[in-house]
């Protein structure tokens, strides 16, 4: 008997979270997701990169076909540590007041089973479209993103193979399914700025150098304007200030050192080395000639897919399913679509995010079989044309 599609989703993901892949570890998820994919035809390549030092990260790429074009479904096996607060068992998968409940029910163990579900009901009833269709599945987006999707990307490359276009299964509607999808995300700069000054009695203030009122000023200097106003398509730029450290345990003792971190989330009006350049000018100018150290981490540039073919694609489809015009969105945070766009148009649609990386994970069931008609249409209209 053939399995029905919401019903190949909702096992292939009660399977997935059964399988607790906190990154970097996997835990056989990958071989529950290839065992499928097998079985439905694809060519599977299983391809783990130990590279720069980072942890050794098991990724699959898998294609059913050879022709062009190749539509690519993107998403990721890993999912964040468990923490506190859980009223039910996080890697048990059960379904709850109809809910699909545990660790990357959302993000996103249920968008890929849907994908895979999908992908099934489409090629039972289109066994000879013209095209190909992969997934493209790393075990490392939680976390460094330094052995997975990118390291994918070099591999296609260098074996000359081409994606032309690629829908992410992140979680990103809002409160409905259907509400939102990502069309580009903000790019992420990290720093750490460390100030000196010299130890002395806070009695003696004058045979010291306080390092603390210099990093203030200097932490000012950096948020007494906006960056921007924000863009078309993106919100305002933002710096927010995520630790102010001295580590200082007596109070009559001024401390050689002072550090603070802080995070820029931007916008297409920036670049990761114009904002470092911009942040070297502000702190030599705020620091008065005191030694300073800064070290920056840029994790992704801002990106945008302009609306066009692909967002049309996945607007009209989440319309035929639900009714509903996604808003589409460059909100929340980094994900491998940025790293997706330097090979092809790229935009992100999936589950609720209400409750992802939270205690008590989950989708709806309701929502898990919409998504798996979702992408069934998105296929439909690509290779179809319907």
């Amino acid at each position: 008997m053939t399995t029905s599609p919401s019903s190949l989703a909702l096992d292939l993901s009660r399977a997935l979270i059964q399988r607790p892949s906190v990154t970097p570890r996997d835990e056989g998820a990958m071989d529950v997701l290839q065992a499928q994919l097998t079985k439905l035809g694809f060519t599977c390549h299983r391809l783990v990169f130990d590279d720069e030092g980072a942890p050794p990260i098991e990724n699959l790429y898998a294609r059913l076909g050879t022709a062009a074009p190749n539509f690519c479904f993107a998403g990721h096996t890993d999912v964040v540590p468990v923490g506190n607060g859980w009223t039910t068992e996080p890697f048990k998968a059960e379904v709850i007041d109809g809910s699909r409940e545990g660790r990357g029910a959302s993000d996103m163990q249920g968008a890929i089973a849907a994908f895979t579900a999908a992908t099934a009901d489409f090629i039972a009833s289109n066994q000879t479209f013209k095209g190909s269709i992969s997934c493209l599945i790393t075990g490392d987006e939680e976390g460094d993103a330094i052995n997975g999707t990118k390291k994918v990307l070099d591999w296609l490359k260098a074996r000359g193979e081409t994606i032309d276009l690629c829908v992410v299964g992140e979680p990103t509607s809002q409160s409905k399914l259907g509400d939102m999808a990502k069309i580009g995300r903000r790019g992420s700069l990290t720093a750490k700025l460390t100030v000196y000054g010299t130890q002395g009695h806070s009695a003696y203030p004058h045979l010291a150098d306080n390092p603390i009122p210099r990093l203030m000023k200097m932490l000012g200097a950096l948020i007494e304007k906006p960056l921007d106003t924000g863009s078309d398509h993106f919100q305002a730029s933002t710096l927010a200030i995520t630790t102010f450290d001295v580590g200082n345990t007596a109070s009559n003792v001024i401390p050689g050192s002072a550090q603070a971190a802080f995070n820029i989330r931007f916008n297409d009006l920036h670049t990761g080395t114009g904002l470092q350049a911009w942040l070297k000018q502000t702190l030599d100018a705020a620091a008065d000639g005191g030694h300073y150290d800064l070290q920056t981490r840029i994790s992704g540039e801002s990106f945008l897919t302009p609306p066009g073919q692909l967002s049309e694609l996945v607007t009209q489809a989440v319309k035929d399913v639900t009714g509903r015009t996604p808003e589409l969105s460059t909100t929340g945070g980094t994900s491998d679509a940025r790293f997706i766009k330097n090979a092809c148009p790229v935009v992100e649609f999936g589950l609720v995010g209400l409750t992802m990386h939270k205690a008590d994970e989950r989708c709806a069931i309701a929502d898990l079989e919409t998504i798996t008609d979702i992408y069934k249409r998105m296929l439909e209209r690509f290779f179809i044309k319907s």
